[in-house]
């Protein structure tokens, strides 16, 4: 089984450098026109299934990527964006975004969900995905933070933690296949 994951196009926020996630931001023009590049980049790829945050950014993506292709798209609560809480809507330069994405720290928060909480919500999505979808090639349309924990799951935590180096950029896409 192989998954195919991109992030959503551009937002203001993410031009702004705010953290944006669970806040329900619409695309801008600029990610509007990615994930219309992306959407051609993935034409020619085999895709039995679209698996998509229910946040705007997201389906806006999908749903821009899928156009003429008919492909079934599921939202899934799953893959929403990691709950920043306190930091929503903060510019990342205003609080210790490294520290905050440290997965030896583990720091809890007043509301934003820990990082350990928030990896096991991602790596049970996966284990989900990879029994009820074993012959099936998924897109999965998600965020930078999600990015994270599913690249993780497949190649591991990195030694040095730096967690920020593996985060996809605006409708990047990667692939990942499962080992059996």
């Amino acid at each position: 089984m192989e998954i195919l994951l991109t992030r959503h196009g551009q937002t203001e926020w993410n031009v702004l450098g705010k953290v944006q996630g669970r806040a329900d931001i619409e695309l801008n023009e600029r990610g509007i026109e990615q994930a219309e590049e992306t959407g051609k980049v993935l034409k020619s790829e085999q895709i039995d299934l679209i698996i998509c945050s229910p946040l705007k950014r997201a389906k806006q993506t999908a749903e821009i990527i899928n156009k003429d292709r008919n492909i079934s798209i599921i939202y899934d609560e799953d893959v929403i964006e990691r709950d920043f809480g306190e930091f929503e809507g903060i510019n990342k330069k205003e609080f210790d975004f490294e520290g905050y994405w440290s997965y030896k720290q583990n720091s809890k928060y007043e509301k934003a969900e820990n990082i350990k909480d928030f990896f096991d919500r991602v790596y049970n999505f996966l284990d989900k995905i990879k029994e009820k979808y074993k012959d099936k090639r998924i897109l999965i349309v998600a965020h930078g933070g999600i990015s994270i924990p599913v690249n993780c799951y497949f190649n591991g935590i990195p030694e040095d933690d730096n967690l920020l180096n593996l985060i996809l950029g605006n409708c990047e896409v990667v692939k990942y296949q499962y080992k059996d």
